[in-house]
């Protein structure tokens, strides 16, 4: 199926802020599950903006802008197409070896209540323990847009038991690594059937399967990516793999805003 995406992000200052930089992680790449048919970043301040790679192969751009900024809005559009691949990856720019993914950060550091619930977890091989992992999580935490923010950890949200799509997917990350299994945090966005506009994009999570590869598993729904996913940016944490994150001088309280529609193209439909 095809995918329409239209995000926007403003950040309202108080007071002028000066040298303003924005690292936008918000463009896909291609893999065997999906192609990027067109794809556009504009930023409504003057400035420079350059496009490159992360370490994690994630496609990178950085703006710059030099002069006072009161207001600045990165817009977001583009298409792509994804099919069906049962959650697999395959095709992807891969830096790293899966073994990097098993390093710990302070946002997917087990709790010693994460790590005693993890040993609970029914044996099996390596792909039942990984469903009945984001089955478990996903009746277990209740999602609640109210009850964390960006810098809380898996152990955090885990001893809260509720949180966002963003906390759910630490926790698995941080329960596949106390496994053995490599894994990392998924950011993208999930073509939704209805409702309007969401306050924020989706994150998941993608645990190496010896078998299989790199695998997607979404706790927040319980299900593995299908064509409904379109996946931007992997990294170990949301610290890498974040839609924006910056630095500025000056500029007082920020406010932000964020509005992300992902919808089926209006165009397939008609076909």
């Amino acid at each position: 199926m095809r995918i329409r995406v239209r995000h926007a992000t403003s950040y309202t200052y108080d007071s002028p802020a000066y040298g303003v930089i924005q690292a936008l992680r918000v463009t896909p790449s291609d893999h065997e599950g999906q192609l990027v048919l067109n794809w556009r970043v504009d930023v409504d301040v003057d400035g420079f903006l350059r496009e490159g790679r992360d370490a994690f192969g994630n496609v990178l751009h950085i703006f710059y802008a030099e002069g006072a900024v009161n207001r600045i809005t990165v817009r977001v559009t583009g298409e792509v197409e994804v099919r069906e691949t049962a959650g697999v990856v395959r095709g992807a720019l891969e830096p790293f070896p899966p073994s990097v993914f098993l390093r710990k950060t302070p946002l997917t550091e087990p709790s010693a209540a994460l790590a005693d619930w993890v040993a609970g977890l029914p044996s099996g091989d390596h792909l039942t323990r990984l469903h009945r992992l984001m089955e478990e999580l996903s009746s277990r935490m209740r999602f609640d847009t109210g009850a964390t923010g960006v810098e809380t950890s898996a152990a955090e949200a885990f001893g809260q038991g509720h949180g966002v799509c963003q906390d759910y997917a630490h926790i698995f990350v941080a329960a596949a690594r106390r496994m053995g299994l490599p894994a990392r945090y998924v950011s993208g966005h999930l073509c939704r059937t209805e409702g309007g506009e969401q306050e924020a994009a989706h994150a998941w999570a993608e645990a190496y399967i010896p078998e299989l590869g790199w695998t997607g598993f979404d706790p927040v729904n319980a299900v593995c990516p299908d064509q409904t996913y379109l996946r931007v940016a992997t990294g170990l944490d949301y610290l890498d793999a974040a839609p924006l994150r910056g630095a500025r001088r000056g500029g007082g309280q920020e406010h932000l805003t964020v509005a992300v529609l992902a919808r089926q193209s209006v165009r397939q439909r008609q076909d």
